[in-house]
């Protein structure tokens, strides 16, 4: 298959998956699945919708798909960014694109603040904003195009797909003082727990949605704690592997000063798989927050059920998607991703 033909499988059919995953049966019941959810939920998520751009935009995704594409092919670690972009911006007033905000002079963006100053891969944002804006001015919002690339970050990268609605608006706020509200590395399980519900996401949601973490790196900053106690003789985290412990701590010495030093979140950290449950089964779980989905009967059985069926998480990942998805809120579609109109 070309460059340009696998793209458009990803951008048009909206039903590629992963090998030992969701194929055409299963992107058909998550298809399917999108009534229910846009039907459960708040106003603003019952305007989103399937084929809102077929007419007015009809290249759009496929433009988006293009750009997500290219920045992957150059570095692999925008597949992580962009889904982590993507799960950030909805947890903060909804899926409004406020992230994608730059500061200005007298206010501080939700992308300057601490949970976000190491998100990354914004210029493939901007890259799909000028493509799709060249296409058809002022249709496709940024948040639109936020939830796309992330969708298409991990289909490239051998997950499952999901058809994506759309008819976010982007929001014209973005505050710092907002981001204290992310669930941190050393979340416990209730605090995880209550900030999924405060925005009407499940337990379950929880547990697959935290299989993002499939995807990506943390610096030693996230984890030290874990692997360097901080009293005198101290031991490492008994849920630990011991022989996990010891190769992070060579990764991140004690008196580390390399900023870029850390670890990957699971062993497959460029492909979407379901490693991340099967190590934290394995006492090889890299955050608190990943250990913390152990500490409760129901999520636990979640990780098993997950670490023995890639296809039940696959399934279920797309599902999740479309729920925190349509957490929608905003006011306008902006001409720049960076700044309101």
């Amino acid at each position: 298959m070309t460059a340009d033909s696998s793209m458009a499988s990803v951008a048009t059919s909206r039903t590629a998956s992963a090998a030992g995953g969701c194929r055409w049966g299963c992107a058909l019941l998550v298809a399917a699945a999108v009534l229910v959810v846009l039907g459960g939920g708040g106003g603003a998520a019952e305007a989103l919708s399937l084929d809102l751009y077929d007419e007015k935009c009809p290249a759009a995704e496929a433009a988006v798909t293009a750009a997500v594409r290219q920045a992957m092919a150059k570095d692999r670690t925008v597949a992580a960014g962009l889904l982590r972009m993507h799960f950030h911006d909805c947890f903060v007033r909804g899926c409004d694109g406020s992230v994608l905000l730059d500061s200005t002079g007298n206010v501080t963006a939700e992308k300057d603040g601490p949970p976000n100053v190491s998100l990354h891969a914004f210029f493939v944002i901007d890259n799909a904003k000028a493509a799709v804006e060249a296409l058809c001015p002022g249709v496709v919002s940024c948040a639109d195009i936020l939830a796309l690339a992330a969708r298409d970050a991990v289909v490239l990268s051998g997950g499952p797909s999901w058809a994506v609605p759309v008819g976010r608006r982007d929001g014209r706020v973005s505050l710092v003082s907002e981001t204290s509200t992310l669930p941190g590395p050393r979340a416990s399980f209730d605090q995880l727990k209550q900030a999924f519900h405060d925005r009407g996401l499940s337990t379950k949601d929880l547990v697959v949605l935290s299989g993002g973490h499939t995807l990506g790196f943390a610096h030693c900053s996230s984890f030290q704690d874990r692997i360097h106690p901080s009293a005198p003789g101290g031991l490492a985290d008994p849920s630990l592997s011991p022989s996990f412990a010891a190769s992070l701590r060579r990764a991140c010495p004690a008196n580390n000063t390399a900023r870029g030093a850390g670890a990957g979140l699971d062993a497959t950290s460029a492909a979407f798989d379901n490693t991340y449950y099967r190590m934290l089964q394995a006492g090889r779980g890299l955050l608190g927050s990943d250990e913390a989905l152990l500490t409760h009967p129901k999520t636990r059985a979640l990780v098993a059920m997950y670490a023995a069926s890639q296809e039940a998480f696959f399934r279920a990942f797309a599902k999740s998607m479309l729920r925190m998805g349509g957490l929608n809120g905003g006011d306008e579609v902006r001409a720049n991703c960076r700044r309101v109109n």
